[in-house]
């Protein structure tokens, strides 16, 4: 009995525990969600709090007014992620599918090669001059394309995960007269789903939080994604608060609270599809934590 009890009192502190860290990890969101609401004279005069002292809209319908780029931008982030992320996550299996296979030539020379792109680099005005050339530039594929198209790092993710299968089930599907390719996609593929729902995650991050491309690759305001439109839209808000503070403009720009609502507005998408991913996330990271 004195044991059954010290286990249940273990056991509540680790709940309590729990509890606290997840309370610590929810309320700087819930924090951020609430001052979105908030009136911007409430912030300037009594900070924020998780309790305003009146709720505005102003932030949201300076983001969403009718006629607003936004809804075009979001459009464009949508399109360069799903796209984008199907594309890449392919790519990778069909590299690392190959290199985990030791019947391949020169494999562990292919995986010295990729390994190389992670640790050095052409450069930032190599890279200008190459995606210009290749005519990424003011398109889409500006977006699309460079930097994120594949990720060695997640290749070599997958290649390990490859590794854990039993080579006996490819070679029973070759017996059976399976080419290559369909046991690469029909057999092996579905197998990997815990590793691949984990770089669909790394892949899908990536896109929806790219601003870097459109700033160096496009200047047509029509084809900036989200990030970029809600950076040059910061922009503007602060330079209106600027001159608020200098007496040119007399109307306030709500600018903290437009702050906390560009916030919302780029995470929310990815908050909801976490949930999804999770179980397979945790699985397919954990890969080489355990050996044999």
């Amino acid at each position: 009995m004195v044991g059954r009890r010290k286990f249940h009192i273990s056991q509540g502190l680790i709940y309590l525990l729990l509890t606290v860290i997840s309370l610590l990890c929810i309320l700087p969101m819930l924090l951020v969600l609430i001052v979105s609401f908030t009136d911007e004279s409430c912030i300037g005069r009594y900070g924020y709090s998780l309790i305003p002292k009146k709720l505005s809209l102003a932030a949201y319908e300076k983001l969403f007014y009718p006629g607003s780029s936004i809804y075009a931008s979001c459009g464009i982030t949508v399109l360069i992620t799903v796209v984008g992320t199907v594309i890449a996550v392919l790519i990778t299996f069909m590299v690392a599918y190959p290199l985990a296979n030791k019947n391949l030539k020169y494999r562990n020379q292919f995986a010295m090669f990729f390994f190389f792109t992670t640790v050095f680099n052409s450069g930032m005005v190599p890279w200008y001059l190459i995606c210009r050339k290749l005519g990424m530039y003011n398109n889409i594929f500006s977006l699309l394309i460079p930097s994120m198209i594949f990720t060695p790092f997640n290749m070599f993710l997958v290649r390990n995960y490859v590794s854990t299968i039993p080579e006996s089930l490819m070679e029973s599907a070759r017996l059976d007269g399976a080419s290559e390719t369909r046991i690469g996609f029909q057999i092996y593929f579905p197998l990997c789903k815990p590793i691949i729902a984990t770089i669909t995650l790394f892949y899908g991050i990536n896109y929806w939080n790219n601003w870097f491309n459109a700033v160096m690759l496009i200047d047509n305001k029509k084809l900036y994604p989200l990030q970029m439109l809600l950076f040059r839209l910061q922009s503007d808000i602060s330079m209106l608060s600027q001159m608020v503070t200098q007496g040119v403009v007399l109307d306030t720009p709500p600018a903290e609270s437009f702050k906390m609502a560009t916030v919302i507005v780029t995470i929310g998408p990815l908050v909801f599809l976490y949930p999804f991913l999770q179980k397979y996330f945790v699985k397919g990271i954990m890969i080489g934590s355990v050996k044999g």
